[in-house]
């Protein structure tokens, strides 16, 4: 069974887990779930899995995408099912279909977050209302600027005990923009704390991505 996604959620304790290290952690389940994942061929085989928009370190989420093909037909409904009690806590497997498209239609996500030792609301919503908002950043080339304006769809901050709660829509792949980088716009107005949780993906035109 060829092109095959998984989705699934990685919060709590696993948000430490890093990219290479959850690639290991998936073939170990797929193994002890006594799932065959099937490999490449040659010298150097390895399973033949993805992850689509892998997480940063830190980051929780409840919309990750797993690209994987098995040496046999499954039930893919109960996939999770046999998956999640070889999981490590944190990661829970939500759904396995057959891919309708490439993980590169994955192009918008939303994402909610908590910010503590900055600003007011008013003062984030003013700042990313603006028509341009230049962030120096480090890019495969060295440094470079780039204006993350129009990569953001929605930039909407409230006040709550302690801090601000923002709810975010942004561009997932190419052009790229992450909390990490609208924090970094902010230069010294940044707040000294933030968490935020991927909620749902889009494809470019807000239809759900899947």
């Amino acid at each position: 069974m060829d092109k095959l996604r998984l989705k699934f959620s990685k919060t709590g304790r696993a948000v430490y887990i890093s990219h290479l290290d959850l690639m290991r952690t998936m073939q170990r389940v797929f193994s002890r779930a006594g799932v065959p994942l099937k490999y490449s061929e040659g010298f150097n085989p390895h399973a033949k899995i993805s992850i689509i928009l892998p997480l940063s370190v830190g980051t929780a989420s409840l919309c990750e995408y797993m690209d994987f093909a098995l040496t046999e037909d499954r039930d893919l409904a109960a996939l999770p099912g046999e998956l999640n009690p070889c999981m490590p806590e944190g990661i829970e497997a939500l759904e396995a279909y057959p891919a309708p498209g490439k993980g590169a239609e994955l192009k918008w996500l939303r994402l909610s977050g908590v910010m503590k030792g900055g600003r007011d609301a008013a003062f984030y919503n003013g700042f990313f209302a603006r028509e341009s908002i230049l962030v120096e950043h480090r890019a495969k080339r060295g440094l470079r600027t780039d204006d993350i304006a129009p990569t953001i769809k929605l930039a909407r901050f409230a006040d709550i005990d302690g801090g601000v709660e923002a709810e975010l829509i942004l561009h997932a792949q190419e052009p790229t923009v992450s909390p990490e980088l609208m924090m970094a716009a902010l230069g010294e107005n940044a707040p000294a704390y933030f968490r935020f949780t991927r909620l749902e993906a889009y494809k470019e035109d807000m239809t759900p991505f899947r």
